[in-house]
């Protein structure tokens, strides 16, 4: 006799009809349309959260529980901030880029926050931060507006990009490692999906 199913049997793998994965970075030309496009429809909170995503390298629990006193002295962005990751409980520094300063600038005056604010509040829940089930909605909303598949982007997209980018031009994994924030240079490299061998050879091809 056949035994009736129960909710654990019902229950679907998280993953099925999911692309699993290293999630693709954006191109230097994917990220400048993405700003267009947000630029033009006057989407300011979210123009400062992909500039401030892109220049912290930060994971998306850290990036949206971000106070306005993070990366603001009074009214005026930092040039550079630096926060206590929650993963790790480690440090980490990050560049604020002269777009990523004038969008801050934009959005608190616009939303009139206050130092111990959020930087992105939510629009449901008075007094809670966007949550990261939207930013990560938010990322997908992004790529799939300039024609990129959503299921192969996600926060960790923006997260990969500017270290990404960094790593082909200059090949430096230590510099990465510390942007990222990763206590293991090991992690960096899986991170950036990059063979060891190919590091190395990197390295080795680098005279001091």
């Amino acid at each position: 006799m056949d035994q009736p199913q129960t909710a654990t049997d019902e229950r679907q793998p998280w993953n099925k009809g999911k692309l699993i994965g290293q999630k693709s970075p954006l191109k230097a030309q994917e990220v400048w349309e993405i700003r267009v496009r947000l630029t033009m429809a006057d989407k300011v909170r979210d123009l400062e959260l992909f500039n401030l995503a892109l220049d912290s390298k930060l994971r998306g629990c850290d990036l949206v529980r971000l106070k306005v006193a993070d990366v603001c002295r009074g009214t005026e962005p930092l040039s550079r901030a630096m926060i206590v990751q929650s993963k790790t409980s480690s440090p980490v520094q990050f560049e604020l880029t002269e777009p990523t300063r004038k969008a801050i600038i934009v959005w608190v005056e616009r939303k009139d926050l206050g130092p111990q604010d959020w930087l992105f509040p939510s629009r449901k829940k008075r007094g809670e931060h966007l949550t990261t089930r939207q930013y990560a909605r938010l990322v997908q909303d992004w790529a799939a507006a300039i024609g990129l598949p959503r299921s192969a982007y996600a926060t960790h997209s923006l997260r990969r990009t500017k270290a990404t980018m960094l790593y082909r031009k200059t090949g430096n994994l230590r510099a990465i490692q510390l942007l990222l924030g990763h206590a293991k240079i090991d992690s960096t490299v899986r991170y950036l999906g990059v063979e060891v061998e190919g590091a190395l050879a990197l390295s080795e091809g680098l005279e001091l």
